[in-house]
This record gives structure tokens, sequence and C-alpha cells, in this order.
């Protein structure tokens, strides 16, 4: 991770850098990021193999942390110093239990989480648990839209739309119906141009 974080600088001294993107490098911790990125907003660590945030730097100005397909379990205390983030992708890792996720808490402007294809999805009372703590900022919980703290179907605009869909649909089909009848109308006249 330190070799990346370096190649990801390009000569610039931590604190211009605003966005890196530690993907695939290989490492089960955090290695080389530090707190003198003060001006980082965007950091991407997707598919590292990290099993731990432990060493996670406090980063204030960070708004967008990528963090999927890891092996993170808990640890999530250490993301507390990053005090404006509104997004946090935590897909595809081994959050286990709503006890593993209770640091998000100190989160208090986070706008988007994902939690998907966690085993922590599973529990009884986890969308409830987050939106108790959210309600007043989460729009987006693992793909669903909310608005304070309210669940956004967005279903039911969907098959609103899925009804007049279909009926287009239909139409256009019974019109498709008609065009091959018109080809066949011009095979024929080929026949008598014979």
């Amino acid at each position: 991770m330190e070799k990346r974080i370096e190649l990801e600088k390009r000569g610039r001294n931590p604190e211009e850098i605003d966005q890196l993107i530690l993907d695939d490098c290989r490492s089960t911790a955090i290695v080389g990021l530090t707190d003198e990125y003060v001006g980082l907003r965007s950091l991407s660590i997707i598919n590292v193999g990290l099993t731990s945030l432990k060493g996670f730097p406090a980063l204030p100005s960070l708004v967008f942390l990528d963090l999927s397909e890891n092996r993170i379990s808990n640890s999530l205390q250490n993301l507390s110093g990053c005090t404006n983030l509104k997004s946090l992708n935590l897909s595809q890792n081994k959050l286990k239990d709503i006890e593993s996720i209770d640091p998000l808490k100190s989160l208090e402007r986070l706008k988007y989480l994902d939690l998907s294809n966690n085993e922590v999805t599973k529990e009884e009372g986890y969308k409830e648990y987050i939106i108790e703590y959210f309600s007043k900022t989460i729009k987006l919980l693992d793909g669903d839209a909310f608005f304070n703290g309210k669940h956004e179907s967005a279903n039911d605009s969907d098959e609103d739309g899925e009804d007049g869909s279909e009926s287009e649909a239909e139409e256009e089909g019974e019109g498709d119906d008609d065009d091959d009848d018109d080809d066949d109308d011009d095979d024929d006249d080929d026949d008598d141009d014979e």
C-alpha cells in the first residue's frame, strides 16, 4: 500500500492531494496513509484485503470513502476522525452484527451508506438501527432511498412507469407484427415482378 501511495502522489506533498485510488494493492492493514493528507476528499481502497482499519488516520476533509470488497470485520471506530464523511461504501466485507457497525454513529454527516453483502444486513432491526441514528442525514442505504428517515419506495413510481411501459411495449409489439405483414406483402410483390 505504501508503494502505491507514493505512485499516486506523483511527487506532490500529502496536503496537496485530494484523491487517492489504492484499489487492488494487496495489504491487510492501513500502511503509509497518514493524517498529513489533510486535503484528501476522496479515497478508494477496494479489494485490497484489509481485515482491519487499525491505523486509519483522521482525515477531516474526506467526503467519499470506498472500502468495498475487503475483509473488514471491526475497528470502524477508526473512521471517527473523518468528520465530513458523506459517502461510505463498506459492501462485501465481514461485518457480522450491529455492534460492529455501532462506531458509525459518530459520522454525523453521512448521507450514503452501503453495507450490502455483509452479514449485519440480515440481522433483525438492522435498517431501523441505521435510520434511528442517521434519520436527519441518510439519503441512501444499501441502494434504498430515504427521505427524512423514511423509506422512499422507488417501486411505487416504477410500477406506474412499468404499467405504462408494458402498454407501450404491447402497442409496439403489435406495430412490429404489422411491419412483418408488410414485409410479406413486399415479398409477394417481388414474386409478381419475376
